[in-house]
């Protein structure tokens, strides 16, 4: 470097009067001049390190603690809403709910919609077709008979039946629709109607399982704690609590001047595209673009996290791709091998995609950067990560140490970065004959800053170094990369295995000037202090925007608008698995509080002016 041996004979001519006086023979005055001289070389050292020093820090934004924004200042909360043109229902809403009859009386109505199996597989054929579908319309008939106010009082149209929507009146019959779509009309037009989303659909039970439930799985049993069974907590637990907030609304004489929309999709376990992805097209028909003032659909819950408790909606879901790597080489007899068989091949480009996993790095702009700032603010971390977070609104330095100390925790990492899973893999048919084909599928959560079209180019880049290397083919994502002309040992091919792949989602803004998200974030506040367990404890409740890992029936209503909300009033402190295993269960008192965030949401929404 240049500059630094400039700088060392500039240290060696300031020091050099050091030796020339060190060597006068006058002792006395050789003492006192030696210990002044080696006082100021070493206070002008000690200054010039203290100075280097403190000017790297100042580069890197860590002059002292420069900072001046408080840490609550990073995580806003709002107080609590709570309805007051509504104020006398929503009195009368608290006093039925707190009842022991009501509690009961909603008990029997989520146990009773569990007792209905309606399982779900992949690849799944049309309505019509696959008698599988044939489980919605008891469901369905359910509904009907419990809620028999909304039937009465919302439209109810059931879509995709044979591809085709139609209107029922409250006496339904068993058929093979599906997807439900309701509408409760408002008074005023001119307001933007809110949106609720569910799934009636659950995951399957693997009946070589099911003597591992502590109760069985579709009994719906209640302990007295506990609701058991497969969709207790996904997502029929939400599918009834917001109806049962919408019956005890309209019996208490509730008329909304804001339209209020429910949408329950019946395959969001599978791919959504006979439900979510067939009622979406008709509520874009029914009332346009950006026409909804907020959604909100299944998600993230509270908990407990660094001595507080936190709410976390998702504001953002992650892109997801199948990406399906594809080998094929001649087959034969295993006496003669080639060099590299298909399952060969293959197992290199795995190990490749093993070895280079994606970067992941945490950015100022990233919705989870905005969560840990809200843990920062209202959690109990360490003093030094509190600092770090305070000091990495401008410090990369305090940024990167931020990083370190959250991505310890494998969930913050894969919120925040692409991730890639092997997940299936096949090939071959017998001992001693050579594959002519081999298969992996490799599953990618695409982060908020990246894109489907950017991991595919990844993945290609990825595979093709090896392509060449082997003299095989390459067609990617149905380009061709390498060939078709050859000649060529082998091909490979990479595709989107399921054709689903999608985008991350946009994300919904929560900054100041955000209403929804701030009606939202009263909502929670206002049902949370409004609990037993507050009343108990005294512990508030935070709200800090997150990011969904998973999926939901969200993707597909993207246009209807930008105020999009993955949260279920929840809390996630259960003793019991939550959802897609054995042992599924929701707490009575968690289920309690949905039905009374869902109603005071609903009164919220109606009586705001700024959505």
């Amino acid at each position: 470097m240049a500059g630094s041996g400039e700088k060392s004979e500039r240290d060696a001519l300031l020091l050099e009067p050091i030796v020339e006086v060190s060597t006068s023979t006058s002792a006395p005055r050789r003492t006192r001049s030696r210990k002044l001289l080696y006082s100021c070389g070493a206070i002008y050292l000690l200054f010039h390190i203290f100075w280097a020093e403190s000017f790297l820090h100042f580069l890197h934004g860590r002059w002292l603690d420069h900072t001046t924004e408080s840490l609550e200042a990073l995580c806003p909360q709002p107080e609590g809403i709570v309805p007051i043109k509504h104020k006398y229902i929503a009195e009368d809403l608290s006093g039925l709910y707190a009842t022991e009859e009501f509690k009961q009386d909603a008990i029997k109505l989520l146990s009773g919609a569990v007792q209905i199996p309606t399982e779900v597989y992949d690849h799944m054929s049309p309505v019509g077709q696959d008698p599988r579908w044939l489980a919605f319309g008891p469901f369905h008939d359910y509904l009907a008979e419990k809620f028999p106010l909304i039937y009465s009082t919302l439209k109810v149209t059931k879509v995709n039946t044979y591809g085709n929507p139609f209107h029922v009146s409250c006496r339904s019959v068993s058929d093979q629709s599906k997807a439900l779509l309701y509408e409760w009309i408002g008074s005023d037009s001119s307001l933007k109607p809110i949106l609720l989303a569910a799934h009636q659909d659950v995951v399957p039970v693997d009946p070589l399982t099911v003597d591992k439930w502590v109760q069985p799985p579709y009994s719906g049993y209640f302990d007295g704690e506990y609701i058991w069974g497969r969709g207790a907590s996904d997502d029929k637990g939400s599918l009834i609590s917001i109806m049962i907030a919408i019956e005890s609304l309209i019996a208490q004489g509730f008329k909304p001047s804001r339209t209020v929309v429910l949408s329950f999709g019946c395959d969001e376990e599978a791919d959504g595209s006979n439900g979510a992805a067939k009622l979406a097209p008709e509520i874009l028909k029914i009332y346009g673009e950006d026409a909804f003032a907020m959604l909100v659909d299944e998600g993230n819950g509270y908990s407990e996290k660094y001595g507080a408790i936190f709410a976390v909606p998702a504001i953002a879901e992650k892109g997801y791709l199948n990406a399906k790597i594809e080998v094929r080489s001649p087959g034969g007899h295993s006496s003669t091998p080639p060099e590299h068989t298909s399952i060969g091949v293959l197992a290199s480009m795995l190990v490749q995609y093993e070895s280079h996993p994606f970067k992941t790095t945490l950015e100022r702009s990233a919705a989870t950067y905005h969560t840990i700032q809200c843990f920062g603010a209202h959690g109990d971390l360490p003093r030094d990560v509190k600092k770090s977070i305070r000091r990495s609104l401008k410090s990369d330095r305090a940024l990167r140490e931020v990083q370190d100390y959250f991505f310890k925790v494998k969930e913050f990492k894969a919120q925040v970065g692409t991730t890639q899973a092997i997940d299936v893999i096949t090939g071959g048919v017998k001992a001693n004959v050579l594959p002519e084909s081999a298969s992996a599928i490799i599953n990618h959560r695409i982060a908020l800053d990246s894109s489907l079209a950017a991991v595919e180019e990844r993945d290609t880049a990825l595979v093709k170094s090896l392509a060449i290397h082997y003299n095989f083919s390459l067609n990617a994502f149905e380009e061709d990369i390498i060939g078709p002309e050859g000649p060529f040992d082998g091909s490979i091919t990479l595709t989107d295995a399921f054709k689903m792949a999608f985008d991350p989602a946009p994300i919904t803004p929560t900054d100041p000037e955000a209403q929804a998200y701030r009606i939202l974030s009263g909502t929670i506040i206002a049902t949370h202090e409004a609990s037993d367990a507050y009343k108990t404890s005294g512990k508030p409740i935070y709200v800090a925007p997150g990011v969904s890992t998973g999926n939901t029936d969200t993707r597909f209503y993207w246009k209807l608008t930008k105020n999009i909300f993955r949260y279920n009033h929840k809390s996630y402190t259960s003793k019991w698995p939550d959802i897609h295993t054995i042992n599924e269960a929701i707490r009575a008192g968690s289920y309690f509080e949905l039905i009374k965030f869902w109603s005071n949401l609903i009164m919220n929404v109606d009586e705001s002016d700024e959505i």
